[in-house]
């Protein structure tokens, strides 16, 4: 009496017993085919999808070159009005890589967050935390304004009016042989607490910080 057993055991498809099975087979062409074409439309798939997720995420993983930028004398910039001051941010692709900072002496009697306490310039960006319009500073209203949706901003960048969710970013500043230079950018929330650079539209207060987070090469 045959060993059924030996018949499941065996690798060939007409000792199985499996139906349209041909002698010397070890896979039957119906689940050839089947395995083939899952085969293809995963690759067509991927072929489609890949390209798109790489485009889309390629730019979280992508690094922000850190670099210093001298600014100005250190006698240049009061204490009690920002000068502007045109900083390159993106180098080696021309006029589009540069942006307006608002530059500042730090002064003691309106600087008294204590995150600034040991910066002696302070240096607000110029593209609205809204969608990222340039604001600008007008010294008789003491305001940063944005003239393209309304955000309005106080001395310190704080915003008081209009649209966006959290203050004007900021950068690192230092003062190497009585020149102000202009470091990386940083992100600030409601209480000017520094945290790493976020993009415009993204608040920082609440649950805000979690729901946005930064990219991985711009954490500090």
């Amino acid at each position: 009496m045959p060993d059924k057993r030996a018949k499941h055991k065996s690798k060939y498809t007409l000792d199985r017993g499996m139906p349209g099975a041909f002698e010397g087979e070890t896979i039957t062409r119906r689940r050839f085919m089947t395995g083939g074409a899952n085969v293809a439309g995963a690759v067509a798939v991927g072929a489609f999808t890949l390209p798109a997720l790489g485009f889309a995420i390629g730019p979280v993983f992508k690094s922000t070159p850190h670099h210093w930028e001298t600014a100005g004398k250190v006698d240049d910039f009061p204490d009690n009005n920002y000068i502007p001051v045109v900083i390159t941010l993106t180098p080696g692709i021309g006029e589009a890589g540069k942006s307006t900072v608002y530059v500042r002496k730090r002064n003691p009697a309106i600087d008294t967050d204590p995150y600034d306490r040991d910066t002696q310039y302070i240096a607000i960006s110029s593209r609205c935390a809204h969608i990222g319009c340039p604001v600008r500073w007008v010294d008789a209203a003491e305001r940063f304004i944005c003239p393209c949706h309304g955000g309005v901003y106080d001395l310190l960048g704080r915003r008081v009016g209009g649209p966006p969710v959290r203050p004007l970013d900021r950068f690192y500043t230092r003062v190497l042989r009585r020149q102000v230079q202009i470091g990386s950018r940083f992100s600030v929330n409601s209480e000017l607490r520094r945290v790493s650079p976020r993009d415009p539209g993204e608040p920082l207060d609440g649950i805000g910080q979690y729901l946005y987070p930064s990219r991985p090469t711009a954490q500090k």
